[in-house]
């Protein structure tokens, strides 16, 4: 394994870890509706991550600061969306048992967490902080480097994703009692985020 691909499944990991808004959300459908529910929302965010990740390890600064300048529209869109799902998940009853995942029902799950992850400004500015960090953000990457790194950010991410909803999916026996409760404080922390989104 190469540096520069170890170095991108590292700040996969780094973004993708701390558990917040995407990660509450991969839980709870995890324990709603299944492993593929929570692993396929995962793979949304892990796409957005190597979209990020892409930007910045080829030096595409026109579009990080245009994204930056976009910061108060695409906060808007991503609060408001948190904002929903969250109430969405407060109000939709729990069910004694996994609803069936479909297709569709798997690509809408897919898409809102990568519409989510790509409306958060703070995810390329943690992105520029950590290739900062790294000594990387000065200049564009070699071609083949740069896609190695952005290959790495996406398995970093995604290996993160499955050992989120994996462990997830191991509890949800242990929790199906519970889901009502987990649906309401889940939903009320992602109106939580939604509203600091925001207003920052």
């Amino acid at each position: 394994m190469s540096d520069v691909l170890l170095r991108g499944i590292v700040i996969g990991l780094a973004i993708a870890a701390p558990v917040g808004p995407i990660g509450l959300l991969c839980i709870r459908r995890t324990l709603a509706a299944g492993r593929w529910a929570g692993l396929v929302s995962g793979m949304g965010a892990a796409t957005a991550d190597a979209i990020y990740g892409c930007i910045a390890g080829f030096g595409l600064t026109f579009i990080s600061q245009m994204l930056i300048d976009q910061a108060i529209w695409l906060r808007l869109i991503g609060g408001l969306f948190l904002c929903y799902l969250g109430i969405k998940t407060i109000v939709t009853p729990a069910a004694s048992q996994a609803a069936p995942v479909t297709h569709a029902g798997l690509a809408g799950m897919y898409v809102s967490t990568l519409a989510l992850t790509i409306t958060n400004p703070l995810t390329i500015l943690s992105f520029v902080g950590i290739f900062a960090g790294l000594g990387m953000a000065t200049a564009a990457q070699p071609g083949l480097e740069a896609a190695q790194l952005v290959f790495g950010v996406f398995l970093g991410s995604a290996m993160w994703w499955l050992i989120l909803s994996s462990g997830a999916n191991l509890l949800r026996g242990k929790l199906t009692q519970q889901l009502t409760w987990i649906n309401r404080i889940s939903g009320s922390i992602l109106v939580v985020f939604g509203v600091i989104a925001l207003n920052l």
